[in-house]
């Protein structure tokens, strides 16, 4: 199931409550209680960009946070959209 209006960069993104994360040498395990999928994040900047996005205003920012640099964004805007597609991150909504 993908997301309807796509993964926005610009947007404020968090890991969907139903995703518990474990921290592993290679980087983390995510499984998603709701959808039963389990996914394995083989970068550990990967990892620390998920644990900023809560405090970020949009995911670009929290990847800059995380120590991305401007070469590496596509990459990690690339990984971002597959966890969005597949449900573990989701667009924050205003509290």
């Amino acid at each position: 199931m993908s997301i309807p209006d796509g993964f926005d960069p610009a947007g404020a993104w968090a890991v969907h409550a139903q995703v518990s994360i474990r921290p592993e040498r290679f980087g983390a395990l995510l499984y998603h209680f709701g959808t039963r999928r389990l996914s394995f994040l083989k970068d550990p900047m990967l990892l620390r960009v998920l644990e900023e996005l809560p405090a970020a205003p949009d995911a670009d920012t929290a990847c800059e946070r995380a120590g991305v640099t401007e070469a590496q964004l596509p990459s990690y805007r690339a990984a971002l959209t597959t966890l969005a597609n597949s449900q573990m991150i989701r667009r924050r909504t205003a509290a």
